[in-house]
């Protein structure tokens, strides 16, 4: 792609001048293509870092822990795998068994946990299949909980032994793909299930960090662009507005500032959040994408411990977690969880070379809200850290070998994020698609279309190809394509040469 424009191509008596508001993966990729084709960039970025929703944090014990993103999603023609092993970034995947703790605190037999995940698994497979043939036909009021529920009595038939324990066990299991999309199973569209299919291959946990692959994308654009940090953009005016035929922004501090083209990459949260920021208006059928597709609300909490205790083998029945663990809503932590909110771990002590003894837990819905706005109102680190630890104790406490009066089992460090609580990021998590969603991928389209005439272009997670929505690939496919879309628009060459360019989108095809 980086021959695929050659420089003259651009009128040589002025280099256009390109505005991106937005630091993030989305941002910082449309900069590099359009600094690799003769383009000036200015980077307008609110935060006081480049990354956006990538970003890294160290814990008090000094391991360096990934905020946003954790997981490669696919491994097959993914530029940012090539990314993680051009940096050498380290990976981790777990071929374990299933570890899943009952509404009693009962850890499942190995046996009984591998048939429950295996059934989850093939049932989310299924409705990726049936989303995808008789998606136009699916009402849209009907739910991925839905679809369990009628696929449960086919898997489980009332002639099986215990069929109602078994039911009840594989729907709260189910549950847990709200881990993926950051949402709960019954907001999630059946009819446009078919938009969270990922690129083909592993999904992979970052075990390295993003870190390597943030500097990596982001060294061209510190080289290259003018970056304006700590300014946040308040309105945007399409060329329709200006006299001068320019888009510009406004910035909170007064500065007004005009750019032949302007690249949004806020995320989809900020744009619901701030819609009368455009003048004029973005188009009607633009402003209903930015408000159908929903965004979730993922939050993290990491808890380190001395040593990473749950992998040696239990004293009663040689028991390890390794990889994932569930519990399933818990009836024994009233007086934390009375709402007997479900609960997923990943656990990073077996993560060879980058291993360190600690659980990540992930929430989301109505518990990412209390437990965010729990601490967020909490007065003083002592009280912060209490909480933190009161409320996930009676879900470590019953992993393996775990004894209340080992330092070995005591917590020692912890990070919670609070995206709900960051308006840059819009409040939230990333994109998924709520039940009642009549149009969802005409809504992505609409998005990504922006409104090229007013000289706004729209990037981001929420305007990435169908298989890469909601994911760091997605994001940095959605600035290049961007990128090339204004090439195009700037270019002065032969038909010939604009075919070459066109060629040149190998790999990130925008489908729809």
């Amino acid at each position: 792609m980086d021959q695929a424009l050659k420089l003259e191509t651009l009128d040589p008596s002025r280099r256009p001048h390109i505005g991106i508001v937005g630091a993030g993966f989305a941002g910082l990729r449309c900069a590099d293509v359009l600094l690799r084709n003769g383009f000036r960039v200015t980077i307008l970025e609110a935060r006081n870092r480049l990354g956006g929703r990538i970003s890294q944090e160290r814990l008090p014990n000094g391991q360096l822990i990934d905020v946003g993103a954790n997981w490669i999603h696919g491994t097959t023609d993914n530029p940012i795998m090539d990314l993680v092993k051009e940096t050498k970034t380290a990976t981790g995947v777990w071929d374990s068994s299933s570890n899943i703790f009952d509404e009693d605190g009962r850890l499942l037999p190995l046996e009984e946990g591998e048939k429950l995940s295996t059934l989850v698994w093939n049932i989310i497979e299924d409705a990726f299949a049936y989303s995808n043939k008789y998606g136009p036909s699916i009402d849209p009021g009907k739910s991925l909980l839905d679809f369990f529920q009628e696929e449960v009595v086919k898997r489980i038939p009332d002639t099986e032994e215990g069929y109602e324990r078994q039911r009840r066990l594989l729907l709260q299991m189910a549950e847990l793909w709200g881990s993926f999309v950051g949402s709960p199973l019954n907001m999630q569209s059946l009819k446009f299930f078919w938009l969270e299919e990922c690129i083909e291959g592993e999904n992979l946990f970052c075990a390295g960090t993003y870190n390597k692959v943030l500097e990596k994308v982001s060294q061209p654009v510190i080289d290259g662009a003018n970056i304006y940090y700590r300014t946040r953009v308040s309105e945007i005016y399409g060329k329709s507005m200006t006299q001068t035929g320019l888009a510009h922004v406004k910035t909170t501090d007064g500065q007004v500032i005009e750019f032949d083209e302007l690249v949004v990459t806020c995320p989809l949260g900020w744009l619901k959040q701030n819609l009368e920021a455009f003048s004029p208006p973005l188009p009607d059928r633009v402003c209903r994408g930015i408000r159908n597709i929903g965004y979730g609300c993922l939050e993290k909490v990491y808890i380190s411990f001395p040593t990473a205790f749950w992998l040696n083998p239990s004293p009663s029945d040689g028991r390890i977690v390794q990889g994932f663990c569930q519990w399933l809503t818990p009836s024994y932590a009233q007086n934390t969880n009375p709402k007997r909110w479900l609960t997923e771990v990943v656990e990073l002590g077996s993560l060879g070379a980058a291993a360190h003894p600690t659980l990540l837990f992930y929430t989301f819905g109505d518990q990412s809200h209390h437990l965010t706005s729990t601490l967020r109102a909490l007065p003083s680190n002592k009280e912060k850290d209490a909480f933190v630890y009161e409320y996930f104790k009676p879900y470590y406490s019953r992993l393996p070998s775990y004894d209340e009066s080992n330092v070995n089992c005591q917590p020692t460090a912890y990070f919670a994020t609070d995206w709900l609580g960051d308006d840059l990021a819009g409040n939230g998590s990333y994109c998924n698609f709520r039940t009642g969603l009549l149009d969802g991928d005409k809504d992505i389209i609409a998005m990504r279309n922006g409104v090229p005439g007013e000289g706004i272009w729209l990037a981001g997670e929420h305007t990435a190809p169908f298989v890469a929505l909601g994911t760091v690939t997605g994001a940095y496919w959605s600035g290049e394509h961007v990128a090339r879309r204004i090439a195009q628009t700037y270019f002065r060459g032969k038909g010939e040469e604009k075919e070459r360019v066109l060629d040149g989108e190998k790999g990130c095809h925008i489908q729809g």
